[in-house]
């Protein structure tokens, strides 16, 4: 049985469903996942803290998830993690340039480009707009199919471990042709539609980049935090036709994991995925 270790410093929509994509029906046998989280706080003290915790696991790999992973957080918790020897990956949204900084230390990392920031600043967000926003990222990354990525890129490792091989540990950075390569979409229109959904919460980022560091004034900033936010509504909007159209070809693609964690597929509706 392999033990797989996830980290959460601080969030991105990624982390609240990186572990359940591993084993969307709880039925897996062949591995088990234990997870640590600092909740919002990804300082250097929480991080040590949990990645302390972390090693009592005994995991066999970890996943550290969390935004910019370059920070003093994150960065002090892979070292906690690599000093005791245990294979880490690191999950995040940015800098892209990190990927050279993990391969040179024996690590390795997923960066989930359209994972965007949230337009964090008082005058804009609260507890019910963090949450939509997440919702709306989540549905984005979905039915992109950069969750694919992530899963399948973690599945390997699995039967790496499961095999009882050293980890090949993947330096990822999860493009849009990634993305809709693992989709798997069927109909062009619903491609072009995710292709759109992807290239908008992109975008995202961008918005709030300036709108949390750049611009001083409160009313410009709290107006960007909006755009962002309306932004990624969009994108989530374009993501859920995207997946309407492949339901009316009745041609979404299902991969769901079979006990052993093996990755079955299915197109239509009322068939046996094989």
């Amino acid at each position: 049985m392999v033990r797989i270790g996830f980290l959460k410093l601080g969030n991105i929509a990624t982390a609240p469903m990186v572990e359940l994509l591993l084993d969307e029906r709880a039925e897996r046998e062949d591995m088990e996942v234990r997870v640590l989280t600092s909740g919002a706080n990804m300082g250097p003290e929480q991080s040590e803290d949990v990645a302390n915790a972390m090693l009592a696991l005994k995991p066999d790999l970890v996943f550290v998830v969390s935004p910019n992973a370059a920070t003093k957080g994150p960065t002090r918790a892979r070292e906690v993690l690599a000093e005791a020897g245990i294979p880490v990956v690191v999950i995040s949204d940015g800098p892209k340039k990190l990927l050279e900084a993990l391969e040179k230390r024996g690590m390795g990392g997923i960066i989930v480009e359209a994972d965007a920031m949230i337009g964090a600043r008082r005058e804009f967000l609260d507890p019910i707009e963090m949450a939509i926003f997440n919702a709306d990222t989540i549905k984005v990354l979905s039915v992109t199919g950069v969750y694919n990525v992530v899963y399948e890129a973690i599945d390997a490792l699995i039967e790496q471990l499961k095999a009882g091989k050293k980890p090949e540990l993947p330096l990822l950075n999860v493009t849009r042709k990634k993305a809709l390569k693992a989709a798997g979409f069927s109909n062009p229109y619903a491609q072009a539609k995710a292709a759109a959904a992807y290239e908008m919460a992109k975008r995202v980022a961008n918005l709030t980049t300036q709108a949390c560091f750049k611009e001083k004034d409160w009313e410009t900033y709290t107006a960007l935090c909006a755009a962002a936010h309306e932004l990624m509504r969009s994108a989530a909007l374009l993501a859920d036709e995207a997946r309407e159209i492949e339901k009316y070809g009745d041609a979404v693609l299902r991969k769901p994991h079979y006990n052993d964690g093996s990755i079955l597929r299915k197109r239509k509706l009322i068939e046996k995925p094989r």
